[in-house]
């Protein structure tokens, strides 16, 4: 679990790489005083993003719903509560007036969809 990183991971940095392209700048990173530190914040204009991996987040794609082979309970349990997690800072977010985008791993893949959701998102 050490090595699993948290920021800068290669997702998040295809992500930030492709926002580059499309001209969308002026984003913080990591921001620790808005609920959930969303990986990509936009703070005059109240847009986070997160970006989160199929199976650490518990996403219904083949590769999020996979089981573990050992200790599956602890697993089941641990993405169980992350999900709790996520959703609770989406409405805590929501409630204080951010508009929020989660994009997952296995979204990357399509880039022209991508920059579609993200031009979406961002207006």
């Amino acid at each position: 679990m050490r090595r699993v990183k948290s920021k800068d991971t290669s997702p998040e940095l295809y992500v930030r790489e492709l926002l580059r392209r499309l001209g969308h700048r002026g984003y913080r990173l990591h921001r620790a005083d808005i609920p959930g530190k969303p990986d990509i914040v936009w703070i005059g204009r109240r847009r986070a993003i997160f970006i989160n991996g199929c199976f650490w987040h518990g996403h219904s794609c083949a590769r999020g719903a996979r089981v573990p082979q050992t200790r599956a309970e602890y697993w089941l349990s641990k993405i169980a509560r992350t999900r709790q997690r996520d959703e609770r800072n989406t409405e805590t977010l929501a409630a204080l007036g951010w508009t929020v985008l989660t994009l997952w791993e296995c979204e990357l893949r399509d880039e022209a969809a991508l920059a579609a959701k993200l031009q979406n998102f961002l207006g």
